[in-house]
């Protein structure tokens, strides 16, 4: 174990602006697709799943979502700690257990998805201030999946077997899954009318084009 666990909320790549918001056309196709299809997609471009077949993939976003939704609320034990230059990270939010529990928001993120909310008329789907609500719902689960028993039912939930033995199996981590969970936690517990993942590959699609 390393001496510091991170999970983060990435967001967009580093450059990003308030000044170049744009990106209408990409933007307007990842709004155009469902959520489970944004996070199919999340998990094709996650490395080691090359190749997977799309089925499979949006199999385990439907379970992940499925997952993440039915996390109870529960407040995060983490201090919370307001911070700059989460642009240059391509962060959001993150979360690291070591040395103490720490939940690091990054403002200047945080202003340009409001920013990028208000320019795409998203308001109804992400009211005022419920970005900064859903960060901290989001990394509040990554806390659980990694101190609680929460991160071997999710592994049972998505049932990928990696090996058989007679009647036994071994079920194998999928890379990404957790993130796709917090996500729909988020979007749940915070009563979003899409998943904050539009969001965060929106500010990541306007960071590639600026």
């Amino acid at each position: 174990m390393t001496a510091r666990h991170r999970t983060a909320t990435e967001t967009t790549t580093p450059g990003a602006s308030a000044a170049g918001l744009a990106a209408p056309d990409a933007i307007s196709r990842l709004e155009a697709a469902d959520d489970i299809d944004l996070a199919a997609d999340f998990l094709a471009a996650t490395p080691t799943h090359e190749g997977r077949d799309r089925a499979l993939l949006r199999a385990w976003a439907c379970a992940a979502e499925k997952f993440g939704a039915a996390i109870p609320a529960t407040p995060a034990r983490a201090r919370v700690v307001d911070c700059d230059g989460g642009l240059k990270l391509g962060l959001l939010a993150r979360y690291t257990s070591r040395p103490v529990p720490t939940v690091e928001l990054y403002t200047d993120t945080l202003a340009l998805a409001e920013a990028l909310i208000e320019q795409r008329g998203w308001r109804h789907w992400y009211p005022q201030g419920s970005v900064r609500a859903a960060a901290l719902a989001h990394e509040a689960v990554h806390e659980q999946l990694h101190h609680g028993p929460a991160k071997a039912a999710l592994k049972r939930s998505l049932g990928h077997v990696v090996l058989r033995i007679g009647r036994h199996r071994l079920l194998g981590h999928v890379a990404g899954a957790e993130e796709i969970a917090a996500h729909a936690h988020a979007r749940t517990v915070c009563g979003l009318g899409r998943s904050p993942l539009l969001l965060t590959a929106a500010l990541a699609s306007n960071g590639r084009e600026n």
